[in-house]
């Protein structure tokens, strides 16, 4: 397997035979987006992208598979992605995603196969409880023959679903995103954190035991927190030589 890391919670997989994307975001850097339902105020969940994509659409090429965590925040699926899924043959996401998308939904615990590549959809859950679309949102388990099996988190907080799953899905990779997403200007919603931050990062590598820890949805945007807390909690857990901080372009093989 080649793990390609193009920022966000964006890579490229080559596994099993397959080009797979996750969350493609592919728009320029400066772009502002708000994150909130369309009743709140913009600013309360607006944040900025600082970063530029590595590679174009043209670079990245044919594509087999398109894995979509959730597709309702920028972050994640951008404009210049949703136009780069139209050339995907297989796009997998959440039963909520997939009608918008018009795509194959997966509820947790099901699965689809793509040429000898299990995709398995694992418990997620975008923030807290009572968030709306909360709980449209998904990660990934991908398994095929000779290669190591790959769990991919989704923005997620580490829900009571989650931390029961993770110790039996038996991953050799762990493909997490990070970030303690956090929206201080909106009342009542300050203090909550959207996803993993980096306590619970440390947690579910403990609870999971991967051989391999790639963190990604880590760095390029307002709204999340500084990288260095969540290297420092890697480090203070002895996790850091079984991680692997991909920079932009990065690739690495397992």
């Amino acid at each position: 397997m080649k793990v390609t890391y193009l920022g966000t919670a964006s890579v490229l997989l080559e596994y099993g035979g397959l080009r797979i994307i996750t969350d493609p975001v592919l728009d320029p850097p400066g772009r502002v987006y708000s994150f909130g339902p369309w009743y709140a105020p913009k600013g309360w969940f607006a944040s900025t992208r600082s970063y530029a994509a590595p590679l174009t659409v043209a670079e990245l090429g044919a594509l087999d598979v398109a894995l979509i965590s959730h597709d309702q925040h920028a972050d994640n699926l951008d404009e210049a992605g949703r136009a780069l899924l139209r050339g995907v043959p297989f796009v997998i996401t959440n039963p909520h995603a997939a009608r918008r998308l018009k795509a194959t939904g997966l509820a947790a615990g099901e699965s689809t196969t793509v040429d000898g590549v299990t995709v398995t959809a694992v418990p997620a859950r975008h923030g807290p409880r009572f968030t709306p679309q909360v709980s449209q949102v998904t990660g990934f388990l991908l398994a095929a023959e000779g290669e190591p099996t790959v769990w991919i988190s989704g923005d997620t907080v580490l829900s009571p679903e989650l931390r029961a799953a993770l110790p039996t899905l038996r991953a050799d990779v762990a493909i997490i995103h990070c970030g303690g997403v956090t929206f201080p200007k909106a009342p009542l919603f300050g203090p909550l954190v959207f996803t993993f931050d980096a306590p619970h990062v440390v947690e579910a590598i403990e609870l999971l035991q991967p051989r391999i820890v790639i963190p990604v949805h880590r760095n390029g945007w307002a709204h999340f927190e500084p990288e260095s807390r969540l290297r420092a909690a890697i480090e203070a857990a002895g996790l850091t030589p079984s991680t692997h901080y991909l920079e932009l372009g990065e690739s690495t093989t397992v």
